[in-house]
């Protein structure tokens, strides 16, 4: 049995508790408010984050970080991308020499453009290889109701991503591994870009033809951003790159498509964010991934009309205008086909 703790108690941080748990694992969730984790050991739920969802009697909750940590072989970093390096310098120092570090992180750091597992490693000054980055089509409600489905533990050290898939793998939660670390996780970034736009489609009142243009065009820039800053491009046929993609476009669960869609119907933004009590990662980072492409010289028009919409306060009808009247281009460019 190992001892896991996660820190970050929102809906992903506790359905991956709870698959650790249910896994046969020592599972603590670290939760930044007290009121939280009394109601996770005292009633088994976390109502705001995942209603009627029953959590297992053995896992327990604790707002102490450095109670969570202690002696945690594997320490999992549910927190969203904004503010892990203020976390980690806060309670860092309680993680062990040795732990491996698990990054569910679907982001990129705004100031720094660096993805979370490169923030976690600058931040605690280990070894890179150290962290073990999870992604795929996870639906943190449909892993909590204990649905069928899979994910990819992605690490160069071989080791610590087969730790990773022994920790978590539950009868209904699969889990592979891969040593591209750096193309699953810009897969798990890319795709909350993507469901912006996908969202905006559906918001809109476009078709089906539509929705599948957007998801298979932002998989195309998913895999040009993927390939340039050296990401394998089998990792985007994947579960982390064309798998998290659809399950992210598609389904209303979907923070980041739930805010493409209100954009769609006109909302503001403002006003979209202070109706959601969950962090749509995709907003955030849409800038910064955009600024690693034009750096990398890579063409992302989809993500390009995201963040002119979501940032620059650009009419969708203009940005459907503007993406539609391109100039016509072979299907495959910019990587080998």
């Amino acid at each position: 049995m190992t001892k896991v703790a996660v820190m970050g108690s929102g809906s992903w941080g506790t359905a991956f508790a709870l698959m650790c748990q249910d896994a046969g694992q020592r599972t603590v969730l670290w939760a930044r408010r007290q009121e939280v984790a009394d109601e996770i050991n005292d009633q088994h739920t976390n109502a705001d984050y995942l209603p009627d969802i029953e959590l297992p009697d053995g896992l327990t909750a604790t707002s102490d970080p450095e109670e969570a940590l202690t002696d945690a072989e594997l320490v999992v970093l549910a927190v969203p991308s904004i503010g892990i390096g203020e976390q980690l310098q806060e309670w860092g120092s309680a993680i062990g020499d040795d732990s491996t570090l698990v990054s569910l992180i679907k982001g990129v750091d705004v100031s720094s453009r660096r993805f979370g597992s490169e923030v976690i490693a600058d931040s605690l000054g280990c070894d890179p290889d150290r962290v073990v980055v999870v992604s795929g089509p996870n639906l943190a409600k449909e892993c909590a109701q204990r649905l069928p489905s899979a994910t990819v533990a992605a690490s160069p050290d071989a080791t610590r991503a087969e730790r990773v898939q022994e920790a978590v793998m539950a009868p209904y939660f699969r889990v592979y591994t891969n040593l591209d670390k750096v193309g699953v996780e810009i897969g798990g970034a890319v795709k909350n870009v993507v469901a912006l736009a996908a969202g905006i489609a559906e918001g809109m009142g476009f078709g089906d033809n539509t929705k599948a243009m957007v998801i298979t065009r932002g998989l195309a820039e998913m895999q040009r951003l993927g390939v340039a800053l050296g990401g394998k491009p089998l990792t985007f046929s994947g579960l982390a790159g064309v798998g998290d993609l659809v399950a992210t476009c598609t389904s209303p669960k979907s923070r980041n498509r739930t805010v493409g869609e209100k954009l769609g119907q006109g909302m503001k933004l403002d006003e979209i964010i202070d109706q959601m009590n969950m962090v749509a990662e995709g907003v955030k980072s849409s800038r910064a991934i955009l600024d690693l492409a034009e750096r990398a010289g890579v063409e992302m028009p989809i993500a390009e009309g995201v963040v002119r919409v979501v940032h620059e306060d650009l009419d969708p009808s203009v940005m459907v205008k503007e993406l539609m009247g391109r100039d016509a281009k072979p299907e495959i460019y910019g990587m080998d086909p």
